[in-house]
């Protein structure tokens, strides 16, 4: 099993940055594509941005295009959600995920993806 532990969420201005971090378990962390999503309460869970197993590609929401940009490091078993000029209908639990492929074919859709972190927190004040 591949175990997903999330930090770095918080509370920020409209306009303000956080960045995202997800560090994983096991030694194939290297060999999976990986996304990010979010939920607000009361909503569906929405695609964030997926990044393959190198790196070399990634996808976003048109949501947030343009202003977050997720990276992984893969000598740290890690991938990062960097978040910039963000609003308040940015605030949701967001999630790291990890899917059994490489690419980011059909990364959009959350039954892709074979494990979850518990999510974190971003609260976005207008």
């Amino acid at each position: 099993q591949v175990q997903l532990v999330e930090s770095g969420g918080g509370l920020v201005q409209a306009g303000g940055s956080l960045r995202l971090s997800c560090a994983a378990s096991g030694r194939t962390f290297s060999s999976r594509a990986m996304g990010w999503f979010r939920q607000a309460p009361g909503k569906e869970r929405e695609f964030v941005g997926g990044i393959n197993w190198s790196g070399g590609n990634t996808a976003y929401a048109d949501s947030v295009k343009g202003r977050f940009t997720i990276s992984r490091d893969n000598a740290k078993n890690t991938v990062y959600l960097q978040m910039n000029s963000l609003k308040p209908e940015d605030t949701a639990v967001y999630y790291c995920a990890a899917r059994n492929f490489r690419e980011i074919d059909r990364s959009y859709y959350s039954t892709a993806y074979a494990f979850w972190g518990q999510g974190t927190q971003v609260t976005v004040s207008s």
